[in-house]
């Protein structure tokens, strides 16, 4: 929620910052070269952030290299902080890249997946930048992570990337390719259940043999939720195990359609992400990942026309309102697993997950996210 904001002083031999840093050497390294200082001259004082999500570690430090600029400018050691306006941070930021994805994908007469074929096309964010570094044999990895490695057992499987050049500044988002990847696979595998008139968990979890950590939340997730319990008229249920930042979450969204569409009631997490060093922040996490993920889902969508973002506040740009969150439960598996990530991996199960309750209940299966681009329709 916080926009892009640094404070800075600068006395002609050394630099201070104050700022929500997440690439502090890349900071560090870009004011000192404005400001004609070594690295070590530079002083980087990391604050709590109002909101980031990889928002701020960027490649050219631009909002730092901004302040630079102005303190040395201004040639006099007292401080200066600059704080962009909220039109500033949505017309002039850097955004997560459009992907479309082709999926064709057989079954055998018994319902068995026998072969899988993806296509991915969409904006590398690491061509370009100083990460290029990252990408291998034409492979941007953050296109097609949580796909290209999915854990179901698939005996024919190809997948191939086109990165695509556009002239929009472009940048991870909380949990990077993961946030289209797992949608698509999810709701390929509902899909692909339905086809097979099969249970949507069974289905998956007779593919993740393999794969226990997969299986284990799927199972809790679905235990939790009373999977097998009918809802009343008007309601249903969606499922969607995804694993990222080596943590594996599965969640259950419960939502009851209306004339006007639908509502997300409740949404049941298991997450095993090692061991739990503190698991009230595990909860918090994966919380907010689901409301972030579900804001994001429903309708927060940037947009442009000959160039220009549509969108300025949030009166056009509309995030999450409370009364829209649902109740949220998040269940830890035990382990003795290393711990691993939980600031991302709450996020990517969400949508494919409400997606699947939708289409449970109306047969409409929604191609486009955000989901307000698609026809739900009501009760």
């Amino acid at each position: 929620m916080e926009p892009l904001d640094v404070a800075v002083r600068f006395d002609g031999k050394t630099a201070e910052f104050w700022t929500g840093a997440q690439l502090q050497t890349v900071d560090q390294m870009t004011a000192g070269a404005i400001l004609g200082l070594k690295p070590e001259q530079v002083k980087i004082n990391t604050l709590w952030a109002g909101g980031s999500f990889g928002r701020r570690a960027i490649a050219d430090s631009h909002y730092v290299a901004e302040a630079a600029i102005l303190a040395k400018t201004y040639g006099k050691p007292v401080p200066i902080k600059i704080v962009w306006s909220r039109e500033d941070d949505i017309k002039g930021g850097y955004y997560r890249p459009t992907y479309l994805h082709r999926v064709k994908a057989g079954l055998d007469a018994n319902g068995n997946i026998i072969a899988w074929q993806h296509r991915v096309v969409g904006q590398s964010i690491l061509i370009g930048t100083p990460f290029e570094a990252m990408v291998k044999d034409g492979v941007d990895a953050t296109s097609v992570e949580g796909a290209s490695d999915m854990p179901y057992a698939i005996p024919n499987f190809q997948m191939d990337l086109h990165s695509t050049k556009v002239g929009v500044p472009v940048l991870w988002w909380r949990s990077v390719g993961h946030t289209h990847t797992a949608y698509v696979v999810e709701t390929m595998m509902d899909d692909l259940a339905a086809a097979a008139g099969k249970d949507p968990v069974e289905f998956r979890l007779a593919l993740l043999d393999k794969h226990p950590r997969h299986a284990g939340v799927l199972k809790l997730a679905a235990e939790k939720a009373d999977w097998k319990t009918p809802l009343p008229k008007g309601k249903a249920r969606g499922v969607a195990v995804h694993e990222s930042f080596s943590s594996f979450v599965a969640e259950v969204a419960e939502i009851a359609m209306d004339k006007d569409g639908f509502k997300v009631e409740r949404v049941v997490c298991a997450v095993d992400c090692g061991i739990a060093v503190n698991p009230d922040n595990i909860k918090a996490q994966i919380e907010g990942g689901v409301g972030y993920g579900l804001g994001h889902a429903k309708k927060a969508a940037i947009t442009l026309t000959k160039g220009v973002v549509d969108q300025s506040n949030f009166d056009d740009y509309e995030p999450m309102r409370i009364n829209e969150m649902p109740a949220v439960e998040v269940h830890i598996v035990p382990s003795t697993e290393a711990p691993t990530g939980v600031g991302e991996p709450g996020v990517p199960p969400v949508a494919p997950a409400v997606s699947n309750a939708i289409y449970s209940a109306t047969g409409k299966r929604l191609r486009i996210l955000p989901f307000s681009r698609n026809e739900i329709g009501g009760a």
